[in-house]
């Protein structure tokens, strides 16, 4: 029963208006930018470069801060994500996530610089910001509810969804699919069985993240800049294999890619149906892997040692590129290819089926890799997470220190937890609280539009572009 509440909350949450109204404001942006994200990706990876010298107000660099929130997007979304909307919404799902990304990218180019231009100073010298201070001080303190509405949402998907749950979950379920597939070794554990793969790598996750939580956004930081490059590679290096020794099915998979995102292989009166699934579930999973729109990555852009709000926002909105239009493209393409979406399998085991059958080696050494990538991304997106939600916590709160102190042991707790919820639940409370943190911050990102397209001019000028 439980269930199937969330799920009709989800389908509230998720229906044609938030779909439409994500999908609109990136396309509006498009238009009112010009095409920036297309025209100026150069820039923004020139920017990525030269601006990490620079000694500007802040407190990370532009790439520690494109780390931090690629370690947030980067995760279970790119390989768990993407098996799950292609299994509920078919291949089709696969072309309207990317759809969705690429205007996403000029979505995500505004709120990052929102961030930079109306992040405030902490009386003890640190920086707080997000879409709770670009609602605040660019619309006006009358709008303040609203960015309240935003960092409760935030908080919540924190503690409850994209940062706890579906990751730990992820990870100990392709632990599991690794050591013990057929669960011959369990232990009764809150009432269940479960495999003792669950248990240990759990428990040792929960250690490790809150050995990382202690050093706060620094520490997050500088593991990410470790994990996030060095496992992107890997993963996309091993994905690209898979497109290498199948690369005469590409076109094929394509071809079905497009004829189901519109619905044009369903039965005679249910293309509609399907093409509306296929939508719905690959917004929202695109949405939950590369945040664009969702007010997540502001948060860890507002941070950044810069003066230029312009210049971060191109550098963000990378993240989007990155995560989206090559990482979930390449996951998609693998699936498609090895028809690992309609065996009758369920989040990662869609992908490690696809890995297994795509890549020339042994099953077990392809488990064993993507079981390593699925780990790490998830880690770092724990870590992400948790910087974003308590900085939502420290904008409702005033910045009660005691309160966030409390707040990350709780924290904690439901990484712990995590692994014991069922991977249906977990994945709709993610969609239902991802889809409340967007609306306020597209509202914000509309109605300060002009802001953003007067700072793009200015800085472009500077640039003699």
């Amino acid at each position: 029963m439980p269930e199937i509440l969330l799920k009709r909350i989800d389908d509230l949450v998720w229906g044609v208006p938030l779909i439409a109204l994500i999908l609109l404001v990136g396309v509006f942006m498009t238009i009112r930018l010009r095409g920036l994200q297309v025209r100026h990706l150069p820039l923004a990876v020139r920017n990525l470069i030269t601006n990490e010298k620079a000694q500007e107000s802040g407190e990370v660099t532009p790439f520690a801060s494109l780390c931090t929130a690629l370690s947030a997007t980067i995760g279970t979304g790119n390989i768990v994500g993407v098996a799950t909307a292609l299994v509920a919404g078919g291949p089709g799902a696969l072309f309207w996530m990317v759809a969705a990304a690429i205007v996403g990218t000029a979505t995500k180019y505004s709120e990052c610089l929102l961030a930079v231009k109306y992040r405030v100073m902490a009386k003890d010298g640190h920086i707080v910001g997000g879409p709770f201070c670009y609602i605040e001080h660019g619309m006006g303190r009358n709008w303040k509810w609203l960015g309240k509405c935003f960092a409760f949402s935030g908080l919540c998907a924190g503690l409850l969804g994209i940062g706890t749950f579906t990751q730990i979950n992820g990870i100990t379920g392709a632990v599991n699919q690794f050591f013990d597939p057929q669960n011959q070794c369990t232990v009764n554990f809150f009432g269940r069985e479960y495999s003792w793969s669950v248990i240990i790598s759990g428990l040792v996750l929960t250690v490790c993240v809150a050995l990382v939580l202690i050093g706060g956004l620094q520490r997050i930081s500088g593991v990410a800049q470790v994990l996030v490059p060095f496992m992107a590679v890997t993963y996309v290096t091993a994905t690209a294999l898979i497109l290498v020794f199948h690369y005469k099915q590409i076109p094929a998979a394509l071809t079905v890619i497009v004829r189901s995102a519109f619905g044009l292989d369903a039965a005679a009166g249910g293309a509609l149906g399907a093409m509306m699934i296929a939508v719905q579930k690959g917004v929202a999973r695109g949405v939950f892997s590369n945040e664009a729109g969702l007010g997540s990555a502001p948060i860890a852009a507002a941070a950044v040692r810069t003066n230029e709000p312009a210049a971060q926002g191109l550098v963000s909105m990378l993240g989007t590129v990155i995560d989206t239009v090559i990482i979930c493209t390449m996951t998609g393409l693998a699936i498609v290819i090895t028809g690992t979406w309609n065996i009758g399998l369920d989040g990662v085991a869609v992908t490690t089926r696809a890995f297994q059958a795509g890549l020339p080696f042994e099953p077990e050494v392809s488990s064993f890799l993507l079981m390593v990538c699925l780990v790490c991304f998830a880690f770092t997106t724990i870590l992400g997470w948790n910087y974003y939600s308590e900085k939502c916590l420290e904008y409702l709160t005033g910045g009660r220190r005691h309160v966030i102190k409390a707040y990350r042991r709780l924290y904690i707790i439901c990484v712990f937890i995590g692994p014991f919820m069922t991977v249906s639940a977990v994945w709709t409370i993610a969609d239902i609280f991802n889809g409340l943190m967007a609306v306020p911050n597209l509202i914000a990102i509309v109605l300060l539009s002009s802001v953003i397209v007067a700072e793009t001019k200015q800085y472009l000028a500077k640039q003699n572009l």
